[in-house]
């Protein structure tokens, strides 16, 4: 088992049982490892103590709720200018396939696809020249699905196995460094109403979540939140396009893609990043 594998099992494992706080020994022993390694590797690779994570797990989930449903861009601005939160809207890029680009079914576009490890677990990331445009967990399904589906959607273009290509994708999220380009761009294909919810999602800031009525109501149709949820679902970017921070209004989770289980773990994940220190501060720290 490689580390990444390690530590996606380690956070299903404390997801499966966060009302029963297991012990640090406990987790560590789940992994083959022992404690002060697991500490050590988790931290390396999650970029939070597996405390942290334990904590943002057990915060109910209401307390991040946005509380004013009327205005999700102007508590995103506000965020962004007084709390320090990045903003997704103010670094990533959404872009539609223009009706042209549609009507040719992906003639002539050169796609490069890979399959990258991550602490969450394995992505299949996708990217076009103009930007990302396929990214889903391979462990709710099999990358050869993802594919199928991607083909599906652009019929004509050329699929291209090139992982080195792609790998920025997930180093702009989970890069220790947090080195980031100036911009991120994805390059996606959807109905005018998805397009403008998963605009909408962009504007979440990180470590807060919203709710379909909350989206529906930003984007003027406050009888929509069936169809909010119906495009949210339909998300092709999973985590750039972060549909994990949409719950339903009284608090429970609601669908996602790639289960339950995996939206609690990013969602703890998110939130104890925004929270925690350099890991190098809590690597001896009592779990």
């Amino acid at each position: 088992m490689d580390d990444y594998a390690r530590i996606e099992k380690a956070m299903a494992y404390m997801v499966e049982r966060a009302v029963l706080q297991p012990s640090l020994e406990e987790v560590a022993a789940h992994v083959h490892l022992s404690a002060y390694h697991f500490q050590r590797l988790f931290c390396r690779y999650a970029g939070i103590s597996p405390k942290r994570f334990l904590q943002a797990l057990t915060l109910e989930r209401g307390k991040q709720l946005l509380k004013k449903p009327r205005a999700l861009l102007d508590v995103a601005h506000e965020l962004g200018l007084s709390g320090g939160s990045r903003l997704y809207d103010h670094f990533v890029q959404l872009e539609a396939v223009t009706p042209g680009e549609h009507k040719r079914h992906g003639e002539g576009v050169h796609i490069e696809y890979g399959v990258h490890a991550t602490p969450l677990g394995s992505v299949l990331v996708a990217v076009t020249p103009r930007g990302i445009c396929r990214m889903g967990f391979v462990d709710a399904t099999s990358a050869d699905e993802l594919l199928a589906r991607l083909a599906k959607e652009w019929p004509r273009s050329t699929l291209n196995h090139r992982p080195e290509v792609t790998a920025y994708v997930v180093e702009a999220l989970f890069a220790k460094s947090k080195a980031k380009p100036s911009t991120l761009s994805l390059h996606v294909t959807g109905t005018n109403f998805q397009i403008a919810v998963w605009r909408a999602l962009l504007t979440i800031p990180e470590g807060q979540l919203a709710s379909y009525t909350h989206i529906a109501q930003a984007l003027g149709m406050p009888k929509s939140s069936r169809a909010v949820g119906n495009a949210v679902g339909a998300n092709p970017i999973a985590l750039w396009i972060p549909c994990h921070r949409v719950i339903q209004q009284s608090g429970a989770l609601g669908g996602y893609r790639w289960g339950l289980p995996k939206k609690q773990m990013v969602q703890a994940w998110e939130i104890a990043q925004m929270q925690a220190p350099e890991p190098e501060t809590e690597l001896l720290t009592a779990y």
